[in-house]
């Protein structure tokens, strides 16, 4: 096997001619092995996938590529995507959903941002996506309803998208008090931070950590 993914995840890159990135492959055998971590890379090298196929491959692992709704149901919310620009997702949505529908896997993708419709908002709450793109703000005010703890019973990681956007100013708090929330949740929540501008690793990777703290 060419690294730790699923063979259907395998096939998918080889059919789109893609080689994988030697921190790609190091980023699916790190999360398989329950890490997280922090992703610096230029823009256009593939941090999308580096951190999304290893979810997903975990579940492919897990349940095969014939999902039934029924399964796709009791599966419930098992990736956030936190996005600290709107504007980013639609693109993300896209760039998500790929994988997902060139396999034709019945797992669903979507997104709860403030450009959301009052009624998908309310759609989305009756029944979380596979993997939910949103913002910190959009998810703060879901971890407030008294029925999102049920619901988040399943995530297993949460990416944090152009994380340097984040650091240092009230929307990274929040973000961090949020991930603390999770955390309690879930003790084994893998968390993985993307960018390709950070000025200082240490300092990118140590509110991660204050996040994941037990404290």
């Amino acid at each position: 096997m060419m690294n730790s993914l699923h063979p259907a995840l395998n096939d998918w890159i080889k059919q789109k001619k893609w080689k994988p990135f030697q921190f790609q492959k190091d980023t699916w055998r790190s999360f398989q092995h329950g890490n997280s971590g922090v992703l610096h890379a230029p823009t256009g090298f593939g941090k999308t996938l580096a951190v999304y196929l290893g979810p997903l491959s975990e579940t492919l692992h897990e349940y095969g590529t014939n999902i039934s709704a029924r399964q796709s149901k009791a599966l419930g919310c098992q990736v956030i995507w936190l996005t600290p620009l709107r504007a980013l997702a639609n693109d993300t949505l896209n760039a998500l959903r790929e994988p997902v529908t060139d396999l034709g896997l019945n797992l669903n993708v979507d997104a709860r941002t403030g450009d959301t419709s009052s009624y998908r908002k309310a759609k989305l709450r009756e029944q979380f996506p596979y993997c939910l793109v949103t913002t910190p703000e959009s998810l703060s005010l879901l971890l407030t309803y008294p029925d999102t703890k049920e619901k988040l019973a399943n995530v297993k990681c949460v990416i944090i998208d152009e994380w340097h956007e984040l650091i240092g100013n009230k929307r990274g708090v929040q973000t961090e008090l949020v991930l603390t929330r999770l955390r309690h949740w879930q003790p084994k929540l893998r968390t993985w931070a993307l960018s390709a501008t950070l000025g200082n690793i240490e300092d990118a990777i140590l509110p991660l950590k204050a996040a994941n703290s037990d404290d």
